[in-house]
This record gives structure tokens, sequence and C-alpha cells, in this order.
């Protein structure tokens, strides 16, 4: 049984990283994982995300969430869950992980994993700007500091908010006012730009990104919200964790093919960046955008199962 506290000990975001482009490396294709499921329930609804790592993994596992949407009214969380890891050929359980904690260490995991390979070609420090305050905003500015550890800096960091008074700081970073001069400076200047709110509209103009900047979008899973301007997606090189998922789920990519910006070709799978397969051109924007899916947590629960004996 590893609590949130015993998640975060036994796998540091840079081996959470590691986990991910292994995995991808290694043969596992995204394409293939099992589907999840959205339960109705009468407070909210069950989120079921199973997976077997494509059959060829030695566990199987399932998240199972629940999204309450009139908790946070009762000062408790709207998101909670737990993790099943279970031995692949007996399906006996082998460990249970605080479903929260696990989704807080991959998520920015995977992120960049996907464009670690073009944060690695400078040593210059890493100026960053990041729009939230939630958990997903300080974890992708954790993660970045550990994975490039040894190669680059990530600094200065600038959060972007839309009330300063009310948002939780990331350490040693400083609070902008979202929309402010300021804020239109730091996208400007930022090397990496990391999307990680509850926005459904575009939270800034595309004209505001350079030619050399990644943008991780991670905020929207629904079809019909997005974070980011169809015209950075259409002079981006724009990069999923699997095109059919993204198809389905992320606003981001639906309403910029609605819109005429991006067409379905345009996808890469981030399993293609990370083998190398594709080289993204280095004069473009890349872009990541995540729904997440099911394997990223059978591969991180693993690295922890590993990292906790």
């Amino acid at each position: 049984m590893l609590g949130a506290a015993a998640v975060t000990a036994a796998c540091p975001p840079a081996d959470a990283v590691a986990a991910i482009r292994a995995a991808l490396r290694d043969g596992l294709d995204p394409s293939v994982d099992l589907p999840r499921q959205a339960v109705p329930l009468a407070a909210g609804q069950f989120l079921l995300m199973p997976s077997d790592g494509g059959g060829d993994r030695s566990h199987v596992g399932i998240k199972v969430a629940t999204v309450a949407p009139a908790n946070p009214e009762r000062g408790l969380p709207r998101i909670q869950g737990s993790y099943l890891l279970l031995d692949a050929a007996t399906l006996g359980v082998v460990a249970v992980l605080d479903g929260i904690a696990l989704t807080t260490l991959r998520t920015p995991a995977v992120s960049v994993a996907a464009v670690l390979d073009r944060l690695l070609t400078g040593t210059a420090p890493l100026r960053v700007a990041v729009l939230g305050s939630g958990p997903q905003a300080h974890g992708h500015v954790a993660t970045l500091a550990g994975a490039l550890a040894g190669h680059r800096t990530p600094g200065p960091v600038a959060q972007l908010v839309r009330d300063p008074g009310r948002a939780a700081p990331i350490d040693g970073a400083r609070l902008v006012q979202l929309g402010a001069p300021d804020s239109d400076d730091a996208l400007r200047a930022a090397d990496v730009v990391v999307c990680a709110t509850s926005a459904r509209e575009p939270l800034f103009d595309a004209g505001l990104i350079t030619d050399t900047a990644t943008v991780i979008a991670v905020g929207s899973h629904e079809p019909d919200a997005r974070e980011l301007p169809a015209d950075l997606l259409a002079r981006a090189t724009v990069v999923v964790e699997d095109p059919g998922a993204a198809l389905r789920e992320a606003g981001d990519v639906v309403l910029a093919i609605a819109d005429g910006a991006l067409t379905a070709a345009d996808l890469v799978p981030m399993r293609d960046v990370v083998t190398g397969a594709v080289r993204p051109d280095p004069a473009r924007p890349l872009v990541f955008k995540s729904t997440g899916m099911s394997w990223e947590d059978l591969v991180v629960a693993e690295a922890v199962l590993t990292g906790a004996r």
C-alpha cells in the first residue's frame, strides 16, 4: 500500500520521465492501449483507466478515479482515486497506489518525455512560462528541473495566473497576472510554455510564441475545450500521445481541425519523436498536447514499485 508520500519518495520525476521514454523505445504502442471509460454517478462519475501495456509487460493495472464536482464546496478534492497494479500472469494485486499522486507524477513525466530531445539541444538557462497554479503547474516545473539536471537549468520561471492574490505560487517563480503587459512579455521570451489550466478558450495570442518555443498543453481533455489558439497549431509541429486518442478527446486538436488550421495527418505520435523516427523542425514551434492515457499510469506505477522495493 503506497500512499501519496510513498509514491513521491519512490520515484523522482526524472525516473518517471526515463521510464516513459524507455517503454516507448522498447516497443510499447499507445495506439493499442485499452480505452478508458466514464461511468455516470449521482454525485459525479467514475473514470476507469485500465491498461495491459500492449500485452507484453509483467504487470497490468487500472486506475479508478472519481470526479465529484460539488466536493470543492465541501472542502474536499474534486478528483480522488486509487491505482491497482496486478501481476500480469496471475492477476493478483501487487500494489495499491495513491491515484492522484500517481497522476501528478506521470502527467508532467509524459510531457517532458515527449519534448526532452528538443530541450537538450541548448545549454543556456531555459526560460519557462507556466499558466496555472495547480499541482500540474508545480509538477511540470519540478519535472523539467529533474530531467534537465546537469544539462540546463529551468529559469527564470514566470507563473501566469488570472488572480495572483489567490494563486499557489511556484517556488522561485515570478507571479504575473495573465493578460497584463508583463504576461505578454513573458510569453514572448519563453523557451517553454506550460498550459495547465481549466480554461475552455485560448489563453493567449499565437503571435506571442516564438518559432523556437516548446509549448505543452495538459489542462483540457474534452473535445470542446482548448487552451491553445488554432493559429499556433497551424504553424507548429503538433505531437500527441496517440492520434486516435487526440481526435477523440483533445479539444486543442479537434477544434483546430474544425477551424481548418490542422489536419489529422499533421499529428505526430510521441512514440515516433522519442524513438527518433520523426525529428521535429527546430525552426517551428513544437506543441505537445496531452490528454492522459492508461498506459502511462501503468509504466510509472511499475517505476514506483521498483523504487519502493
